[in-house]
Parts: structure tokens; sequence; C-alpha cells
């Protein structure tokens, strides 16, 4: 818990002088997506709320908007964890990116698109790759779908699909084998990113509508095995 703790005293400038559990809750999701803190983790509330310099109620006004989204559990006497999900969740996860996802690049409209976030994204798990550094490979990847939806240019869609990806980061943790499941898709991340630069947006669907269902069946053999009573 130490380098969650430092890592979010590096995040309490991102508060400003008007600290609010929004805010907090922003931290706090982003940090989950990023793999800071797994599923079943307990969250201190000395410890986080000393990082970020906040009060009690401010902080727990933020774990009550996480848990509505999601992402934390309360447990009576015993505190507030990290969720643990099941295949269900997991189901309904990928149930709401391929509609949303394949819906923003069905919709994007006439050629040329902005891509300089979503080739990014490729160049991240590029680098990931070459470092043999599969979580972070994963991180790459779910910032390439956050580009991707991006691309709608829709401040309401991209708050839906933030929690939607934390969620997918805490599914990832049950992984054994990241690299058997991330490498893959960072080739199918080239190949859509090459579609959308031709300003072939059906091509770009279709390929993301496999991969997504590619990327559902891997994820629920995961979980049956590992998760599933």
């Amino acid at each position: 818990m130490a380098e969650q703790l430092t890592a979010l005293a590096g995040d309490r400038a991102l508060l400003g002088r008007t600290s609010t559990a929004e805010r907090v809750s922003d931290i706090l999701r982003t940090r989950i997506a990023d793999g800071y803190f797994p599923p079943g983790t307990r969250l201190s509330e000395d410890g986080i709320g000393g990082a970020l310099g906040v009060s009690r109620n401010t902080l727990r006004e933020a774990f009550r908007l996480l848990t509505h989204e999601r992402l934390l559990v309360h447990e009576l006497n015993r505190g507030v964890f990290v969720r643990v999900l099941t295949v269900e969740d997991v189901e309904d996860i990928y149930r709401t990116r391929s509609l949303v996802e394949c819906a923003v690049v069905r919709g994007l409209g006439e050629p040329p698109y902005r891509l300089e976030g979503v080739a990014a994204a490729v160049a991240e798990g590029d680098s990931a790759a070459a470092e043999n550094d599969w979580n972070v490979l994963g991180t790459a990847n779910i910032h390439f779908h956050r580009e991707l939806v991006a691309l709608a240019g829709s401040e309401r869609t991209d708050e839906l699909m933030r929690s939607v990806f934390a969620e997918l980061r805490l599914a990832f943790h049950v992984v054994d084998d990241p690299r058997r499941l991330h490498e893959p898709y960072l080739a199918r991340n080239r190949e859509i990113l090459r579609a959308l630069r031709a300003g072939d947006r059906r091509e770009a669907e279709r390929l993301l509508e496999t991969y997504l269902r590619d990327s559902l069946e891997r994820m629920v053999e995961v979980y049956r095995r590992r998760v599933a009573p």
C-alpha cells in the first residue's frame, strides 16, 4: 500500500484549491484503471485521505460514488474494498463495450479522423511489449479503446466508458498469464488503426467486433477457471 499512497500523494496537486469528492473519485478511478489497486484491496481512509490531503467526509463521499459505479464495495465492520468481479460482470462489461465502441466507429462520419491519441496508445503498447511488461501492455490496450471512444467527441460517452474501463482493469487482475491475454491484441490494434487511417470505418468496425468477441471468450475462460465456483 505504501507505493500506492506515494502515487496518490503525487496526484494531490490535481485537486487544486477546491477539493471535491468528484475530483477524488476521478483520481481513484484512474488509479484503479491503471492497476494500482487490485481487486480485494482494502482502501484505508487514513492513508488515502492523508496522501490526498482531503477530509474523511470528502473521501467517504468519493468512496460512495465509486461504490455506485461498482468499483468498490463496503463491507460492514470491515471497511471499503476494491470489488472482485464475477463472470456475469465480465460478460456485461463486454456487452457494454461492444454496444458503445462499435457504435462510435460506425458513426465516425467522413475521414480523415483525428487519430493521434489512438496512434499514441498503439506506440505505448509497442514499447511495453518490447520491454516484456505485459501488465503495462494491458493498460496500453485499455488506453487504445479509451481513445477510440474519444473519437466520438462526446463527454457523456467518455464518462460512461471511464467506469467501464476501470472495471475491465479489475478483470485483468485475475488473469494468470497476462502475456497470453494481451499480446495478440496489439497486432489487432494496429489493424484497426490502419483501417481508420485508410478511412475504412466499416472494416474498422468489423475488426473491432471480432476483437471484442474473442477477448470476451478468453476472459470468460479465465474467470471460469480461476474465480467461478
